[in-house]
């Protein structure tokens, strides 16, 4: 506790550190204060309910900071710019151009890779922007727009879409910590308020140890989640001696980390995707055709989706292939092994090259098998918590449990390396 307390009082020492503390608060506040103010022509009554019967914009507002719930200035939060990232990060499977940019390039190749995915949000913005509104048309929760207010709708949500992108670049450069990753964390905890009050207010003595067992099991996944994301694979390393004149270099032994969750949160969000994409067509379907067959069928896909056993199998399944899928992208076990090669490093027992390229592709294989369990198993948690207690309000889960573990990992790292440069 003091080691804790002390360094609490050396961050507001800190000036630099301090300030950087602020500036991310205060840029938190006006993304809140943003994510307040609603687009005009809103019907309230029928947001309300449409929401409270949507699953998938439910989960899309968890991660808008609930401006989608107000369908505010902000509502597609860093959505888009989230997308055109992995749309970037995939395009380097079929371009070698941007592999090389992105892995070979250093920090200069990846700002200007950055770049690219920025621009790509825009468009992205664009279109999403014009399909919300279709369907919120659709739905009566605005009313008949003209032209005018269509365009002035579209723009305006956009236009909140990338300066939300560009707050989270100020906080990154300005502030403490990943500025994107903060918003989404952000959004994510402004939630817990109103899921906890809601347990309060309905709370059921008879269901007590249903309370206890669900605060146990959570206090249990949050160690397990922390565990498995700093959990690494250390793989030895040796540096060859190489004699120059009268000195000796090289001779060190050291080891190559492989972390066991290599592919991070993004498994969950692909696996959300190709879930969840299909149910917002089926309902704009529905929507557009009250009555006939493609209606009839729209329904019957819809209701075989939502159906708990289903989507729970389908979700651990796209998650589980999504973390090899992945991993494959980013993780190139011959680059490493060239690298290796390159620095006179060997690992001891394995043939430099090939051979150890092998080997590190055959123990990629295997820690991923456990990482890719382990976010199949977190992805379906919140609906196993929801069968057993009955408690949805605060079903944090999937991709929010990882990214609020993750964030509080990061920002603790990014302190402590701030106060021992303050120090040193």
């Amino acid at each position: 506790m003091q080691t804790f307390l002390e360094k609490i009082r050396l961050v507001f020492e800190d000036k630099t550190l301090r300030t950087r503390i602020l500036f991310t608060l205060g840029a938190l506040v006006v993304f809140r204060a943003l994510a307040s103010i609603p687009i005009p022509g809103i019907d309230r009554v029928k947001l309300v309910a449409f929401f409270a019967n949507n699953q998938f914009f439910g989960l899309l507002n968890v991660f808008s900071g609930g401006g989608l719930s107000n369908l505010s200035l902000v509502m597609l939060g860093v959505g888009p710019y989230i997308t055109a990232s992995i749309i970037m990060q995939l395009l380097t499977m079929m371009f070698d151009g941007l592999k090389r940019m992105y892995q070979e390039e250093g920090e200069a190749g990846r700002k200007k890779f950055s770049q690219y995915s920025r621009l790509l949000a825009v468009p992205l913005a664009l279109v999403q922007s014009i399909g919300f509104i279709i369907l919120l048309e659709k739905q009566a929760i605005l009313g008949n727009l003209s032209s005018f207010d269509f365009t002035v709708n579209v723009v305006v949500i956009t236009t909140g879409s990338i300066l939300l992108m560009w707050l989270g670049e100020l906080i990154t450069e300005f502030g403490i910590g990943n500025g994107v990753s903060l918003i989404i964390f952000s959004g994510i905890v402004a939630a817990l308020p109103r899921g906890i009050s809601q347990v309060l207010f309905s709370y059921d003595q008879s269901k007590l140890a249903l309370y206890i067992l669900f605060v146990a099991v959570a206090f249990l996944i949050v160690y397990a989640v922390v565990y498995i994301t700093e959990a690494e694979r250390p793989i030895p390393v040796t540096y060859a001696k190489r004699v120059r004149g009268n000195r000796v270099y090289g001779g060190v032994s050291t080891y190559l980390p492989l972390r066991l969750n290599q592919a991070g949160v993004i498994p969950i969000i692909f696996a959300l995707s190709i879930l969840l994409f299909p149910q917002l067509i089926l309902n704009f379907v529905i929507g557009s055709y009250p009555t006939g067959t493609i209606h009839d069928v729209a329904a019957t896909i819809l209701s075989w989706l939502a159906n708990g056993w289903t989507y729970a199998i389908l979700y651990f399944l796209f998650v589980f292939l999504f973390t090899y899928f992945y991993t494959a992208v980013t993780f190139d076990p011959h680059q490493i092994a060239e690298n290796l090669q390159k620095s006179g490093a060997f690992i001891p027992g394995v043939r430099p090259g090939q051979s150890t390229s092998e080997y590190i592709a055959k123990i990629l294989t295997r820690i991923t098998l456990v990482g890719a369990t382990f976010l199949g198993f977190v992805a379906v948690l919140p609906l196993a918590m929801k069968a057993i207690t009955g408690i949805t309000s605060v079903a944090i889960g999937g991709t929010a449990l990882l990214i609020v573990v993750s964030v509080v990992i990061d920002l603790v790292k990014k302190v402590d390396a701030q106060i021992s440069m303050r120090e040193y």
